[in-house]
């Protein structure tokens, strides 16, 4: 019986670790909290050949449809309605909606339904963000948020879609 040297293990272990890590996708996560700050969801984004993946679970939100964006500062102030997250994320000056010429924002997204036991819960795929470095990144220097709204986008009104107010804000971080 032959015997391999340890070395010989620990250096084909270190490879593999490092090939299985130089493979994974980019990832960030966020954490969601309402207007009483508590915590009622979770995002994980993934970088796509497509776009970003955002997968996310979310409790505690009322039963219906609700607008869904990325906004363009990383900042979820409760006390201020999570108006500190600002407007929606658009580095390159589209309208607002899917049903305009000029649009969408890079952030818009479509509505997302909550059942009647406040769970939402939802894959979308954003093409028009990245989490690389470069203009569309949500990772850029002041980061980025996504917010539910209170009630459904209409896709069209100028600049938010009439969708009401922040309801649930996550600031996105990389993983």
């Amino acid at each position: 019986m032959t015997r391999t040297k340890p070395a010989a293990f620990v250096l084909a272990f270190v490879w593999a670790s490092t090939a299985a890590l130089a493979q994974a996708p980019q990832q960030a996560e966020a954490t969601f909290h309402n207007q009483q700050g508590q915590e009622v969801g979770k995002a994980i984004f993934t970088q796509t050949a497509s776009g970003v993946l955002i997968e996310i679970e979310l409790s505690k939100v009322p039963e219906g449809k609700h607008g869904f964006h990325i906004h363009e500062s990383g900042v979820c102030d409760a006390a201020d309605g999570f108006k500190s997250a600002g407007g929606h994320f658009e580095p390159a000056q589209h309208q607002h909606g899917y049903m305009i010429a000029d649009g969408p924002h890079a952030g818009d997204m479509p509505n997302q339904f909550a059942g009647s036991d406040g769970r939402l819960a939802a894959n979308v795929l954003n093409s028009n963000v990245t989490l690389s470095e470069g203009p569309t990144s949500v990772l850029d220097a002041d980061g980025s948020a996504i917010i539910v709204h209170a009630n459904p986008d209409d896709y069209a009104s100028q600049p938010s879609g009439d969708a009401g107010d922040r309801i649930a804000c996550a600031v996105i971080e990389k993983r």
